[in-house]
């Protein structure tokens, strides 16, 4: 697998792993029962880290790929072990 290949498929699992964890450990105001500015959206988060986020993206991404990656190498999971379906008897 060329290098390349593997920086795209870090880059689409970091993109999706971080908008997954989007809606994980975060609070409303209510829900932190802080006072809320005038003209905020409820749903706003109190404290949002956007750099924690992003190491754990990174952390959670790297482990994916790096999961992805040696299946590729090794063939653990291949397409034939994900057919569910059995194949058609014979018909003559």
């Amino acid at each position: 697998m060329e290098w390349t290949s593997v920086v795209a498929i870090y880059a689409l699992f970091w993109v999706m792993t971080a908008f997954v964890m989007l809606p994980f450990g975060i609070k409303t105001h209510d829900e932190a029962g802080l006072p809320k500015i005038p003209g905020q959206a409820d749903s706003a988060p109190v404290g949002f880290r956007p750099g924690r986020h992003a190491l754990q993206a990174t952390v959670i991404a790297a482990a994916s790929t790096t999961i992805y990656v040696a299946n590729y190498v090794y063939g653990w999971v291949t397409v034939d072990a994900l057919n569910i379906f059995p194949d058609p008897p014979s018909q003559r």
